[in-house]
């Protein structure tokens, strides 16, 4: 079969591998029908995620059709159409029972190596690195999806490909960014990031009752896309976020702040830029935060700030001590996709989401390695790239 596979730094190729096949009797084999790139993606083509191999088959955004289940497999059937999340889940475990999907105990393979990374295992993920198991990912023809009798979603007849691909991360992960602040009618939400996570947690904030959104980022696509969704639009290198923002507050500062960026932030070129730029090139600190500095600063106090970008190691520079002194909540991590899905997928049914709107690429498997390269460099407008075999 035809997959993207990972060969270093910038190095993605569309190359022939084994097909997979059933290892467990939970497993299904998905016929790949759409992926996409996400912008966790970014992190690995970048260089900055750890645990990845020569090879790896990447992508963790896709859906398809059954082709085959394996004998303990009661859930699925030859010929449904799903959605597959991007966390592993078993659907038995502690933290699996609390809905705490994305740290589920079991389903990563490599659970020693992440525990010595991060204190505790997490869920296995698909097509991200060894830390997270090392699967096989799903920008790939066909797919093996351990544990196909919880974590798969069934499609309904009436909804394209393009209208549910996005339940499998980015639309959880912006709906959970936006849930963990608890939005009250009175909030202003600012959300850094006008990415594809970014829009999502726009239109989950607007839906979950924000009285404000306000969106930061520097690619006036983006922002020209939030502002059609209803959102205020700062743009950081023409004009100060602090101020705005507190010009948008009375001088309050936001009750709630949102970071859909992660370890790859950008800021305005000056000391902070080149400083985080300088220890990230010699890895003495593999993540850039500007962003979670910048909210700590602006964010109202008594506030939440919750964290759905993507951050692998260590950073420099928090400005803990005001987080500490301005009472601030902090909620973050990896999507717990099968706690939202059914709900998001009747909201999608019932047209409360529009989930197409910022698909601006399109393209075969073979094209994948170039698509990667113009959705990092934003090139042509892109916001979004979305694959099919």
């Amino acid at each position: 079969m035809k997959a993207i596979t990972w060969h270093g730094k910038h190095d993605m190729r569309c190359e022939t591998v084994p097909d997979p096949e059933i290892e467990h009797g939970r497993d299904a084999i998905i016929k790949m029908s759409a992926c996409a790139i996400c912008g966790s993606d970014l992190h690995f083509y970048d260089g900055f995620m750890p645990g990845m191999e020569s090879g790896d088959i990447v992508g963790h955004e896709f859906m398809g059709e059954v082709v085959e289940v394996g004998k303990d497999n009661r859930k699925l059937a030859v010929g449904d159409r799903v959605v597959v999340p991007f966390t592993i889940v078993c659907g038995e475990c502690d933290q699996c029972r609390r809905g705490n999907f994305s740290v589920c105990e079991r389903s990563n393979r490599n659970a020693e190596t992440a525990a010595k990374m991060f204190g505790h295992t997490t869920a296995g993920l698909f097509g991200y690195s060894h830390l997270t198991g090392g699967y096989s990912g799903g920008q790939a023809e066909y797919v093996r999806v351990p544990f196909a009798d919880v974590g798969p979603v069934k499609v309904p007849d009436g909804l394209s490909d393009e209208d549910v691909l996005f339940l499998g991360d980015i639309l959880p992960t912006g709906w959970q960014g936006a849930k963990n602040c608890d939005i009250q009618p009175t909030d202003t939400v600012a959300i850094w990031g006008a990415g594809p996570v970014g829009l999502f947690a726009l239109q989950s904030a607007i839906i979950q009752g924000a009285k404000q959104v306000v969106m930061i980022d520097e690619v006036p696509e983006r922002l020209a896309l939030a502002q059609s969704k209803g959102a205020i639009t700062i743009n950081f290198q023409e004009e100060s976020v602090v101020d705005r923002l507190n010009e948008l507050t009375g001088g309050k500062g936001p009750e709630k702040c949102i970071d859909c960026v992660g370890m790859e932030a950008h800021a305005p070129y000056g000391a902070e830029h080149l400083y985080d730029r300088a220890k990230q090139a010699v890895m003495a600190e593999t993540d850039r935060p500007h962003v979670l500095r910048e909210m700590i600063y602006v964010c109202r106090p008594g506030g939440i700030i919750s964290v759905p970008g993507v951050y692998g190691g260590m950073v420099d520079k928090i400005p803990f001590g005001a987080a500490m002194n301005k009472s601030l909540t902090f909620r973050m991590g990896q999507t717990h996709v099968n706690k939202w899905a059914g709900d998001l997928l009747n909201r999608v049914q019932d047209g409360q989401f529009d989930s197409t709107f910022m698909i601006t690429h399109r393209g075969s498997l073979e094209d994948g390695p170039d698509l990667y390269k113009t959705f990092r460099d934003k090139k042509d407008g892109c916001v979004k790239v979305v694959l099919t075999p």
